[in-house]
């Protein structure tokens, strides 16, 4: 039975009347179901989502119905949508009311004027379910993003909904935080029969466990089934990147049932190989070839803590960043790592050790030398950037050359955008605005964080030609993500950040070679194999240099 249903839904946001974000879309949604929505970024994806709560919906034209259960869901009262719908949004921060997390857990419960004692044991309840017990009586702002993130999922079902629309729940997740995420997810749908909708950009662990795929293009459905049904319609030049797995089986001809998990995938590899490797990893650049290098970042021993009391977040950090390399951290939420980056560009400042830009201290630097050719910040929210009306404004705002602009304008994609609202645009297509902002200043050292929220695997290809035609200009980019399959993919260097350290440093192969859950879904597929291949085109690769073999 059909929980939700979309009749022809077009939508157009009223800065950009004659674009439309929704173009005819209609969709059934089967009660109890596990959907999967992803599509490029600024493909309508999350503008669906909205228009499936009244509340959330955004202003603009409308066109078309969509019906709950039966029922026009502009005719259904916000109190029965707030119980029967829960959304969880992007950003955990955006949702979080409260401050104090058995408030926010009970928040919505008091909204709906539900009664004291029932109150008292769902909260009870969820905050066992979802092992937040420890940290029941914390102030919300001490949180980390993963932390945030179950929290707010633990709020909305404590509501008891019917149904959980997810937009990008991971996109500031580590890997650890968000499998666990998506595991209480699955859990949620399969032992409660909640209808789960959820959108994302990296579907590694969601496309397998999904009843139904919506891949969205230009507003429009371009392909619907079960997720083994499209699976060769992705690798085709789709607007989604396909999981590991199945790239890599259609990337070596393979035969029979395609694999959509690492599990089915290992032993796809296991058959086709059958032990005869010949050529078991593939050269890498050793850590050694950077060491000539000079330091554009050096770190000495750095100290940092937001207040006097409150505990150390960075410990000592010491490390080197080469000039004119890519130099990535993970590690996991809540670690200290945008401390680093913040610390790297003035904003903390530490209250032992010494930082170091281009062997000068950062403490002798005027900020106008600082902030102006020299580093420049792309901070993890990007809207904290945006204060005008359109994306042009924006641009314009940082007073460089038109031609400087044109340029930037081109190498972000930004064309298109330049008359919308910035808060209108989509989270990749704010990150992109953002990074445009950034290299508006003309850095010659770049910090990102977390610059692939939001992006599709279109614009991550975009991005490491951006940051390649960089490097070529002597620029150094200092990255933080979660995104371990980009940083495996482009960066040259790769740090683990954990207690408040740098503890280790490797070239990009080695360093996810040797992990078992900071790594990538490639390297955790073909490592009873392959010794050092960590992206599908390693495996390829390898696979080509062994010689297909026949099943």
């Amino acid at each position: 039975m059909e929980i939700f249903k979309i009749q022809d839904l077009s939508f157009s946001y009223p800065t950009d009347p004659e674009r439309r974000a929704l173009d005819h879309v209609s969709l059934d949604v089967c009660r109890g179901s596990y959907t999967l929505v992803c599509g490029r970024s600024g493909s309508g994806k999350t503008t669906l989502l909205r228009h499936l709560k009244t509340s959330m919906a955004p202003n603009g034209r409308r066109e078309g119905k969509v019906f709950f259960r039966g029922d026009a869901l502009d005719d259904i009262p916000e109190a029965r949508q707030a119980r029967s719908i829960g959304y969880v949004m992007q950003d955990p921060d955006d949702q979080i009311v409260t401050d104090k997390v058995w408030h926010e857990l009970a928040f919505g419960l008091e909204s709906l004027g539900c009664d004291q004692t029932v109150m008292r044991s769902r909260v009870a309840e969820m905050a066992c379910y979802f092992g937040i017990s420890d940290w029941f009586h914390r102030d919300t702002s001490t949180l980390s993003g993963g932390e945030k993130q179950l929290l707010n999922l633990a709020s909305i079902m404590a509501m008891q909904p019917e149904v959980l629309i997810l937009d990008e729940p991971t996109a500031q997740l580590d890997p650890v935080a968000s499998s666990d995420f998506l595991n209480t997810v699955k859990k949620i749908n399969l032992e409660l029969g909640t209808t789960v909708i959820i959108s994302e950009h990296r579907i590694e662990e969601i496309f397998p466990c999904a009843d139904r795929v919506i891949v969205m293009e230009e507003g429009s459905v371009t392909a619907c089934g079960a997720p083994r049904d499209i699976a060769h319609s992705l690798c085709e030049g789709g607007a989604v990147e396909a999981p590991a797995p199945i790239r890599i089986f259609y990337g070596t001809e393979g035969k029979g049932q395609c694999p959509l998990t690492v599990r089915e995938g290992r032993e796809y590899l296991s058959r086709a190989m059958r032990d005869n490797v010949k050529v078991k990893e593939l050269p890498v650049l050793s850590k050694k070839n950077f060491d000539g290098r000079r330091a554009a970042l050096r770190f000495k021993e750095v100290w940092h803590r937001y207040g006097k009391d409150m505990p150390d977040v960075l410990k000592g950090v010491c490390v080197e960043i080469p000039e004119g390399v890519h130099f990535a951290l993970v590690g996991a939420n809540g670690g200290g790592k945008t401390t680093l980056l913040r610390s790297a560009c003035g904003i903390c400042r530490p209250y032992r050790g010494k930082i170091e830009i281009f062997g000068k201290n950062i403490e002798k630097y005027k900020k106008s030398e600082l902030y102006h050719g020299c580093i420049s910040m792309m901070p993890q929210d990007p809207r904290s950037l945006f204060a005008k009306r359109t994306v042009r404004e924006e641009l314009s705002e940082m007073n460089a050359s038109k031609e400087d602009t044109e340029r930037v304008m081109s190498l972000c994609r930004l064309d298109g955008l330049l008359d919308r609202h910035p808060f209108d645009l989509s989270c990749g297509e704010a990150q992109r605005t953002a990074l445009a902002k950034a290299l508006l200043t003309s850095p010659r050292i770049l910090l990102l964080d977390e610059p692939t929220k939001g992006m599709d695997s279109a614009f991550k290809e975009e991005l490491s030609k951006i940051l390649s035609a960089l490097k070529k200009d002597g620029v150094t980019v200092l990255t933080v993500s979660h995104d371990v399959e980009f940083c495996a993919r482009y960066a040259d260097l790769v740090g683990m950040f954990f207690d408040g350290q740098v503890i280790s440093v490797d070239d990009a192969k080695r360093f996810f070679g040797k992990n078992s859950f900071f790594t990538t879904s490639a390297s955790r597929m073909t490592r009873h194999v392959f010794s050092n291949a960590v992206t599908v085109e390693d495996v390829l690769a390898l696979w080509s240099a062994n010689g297909s073999v026949e099943l």
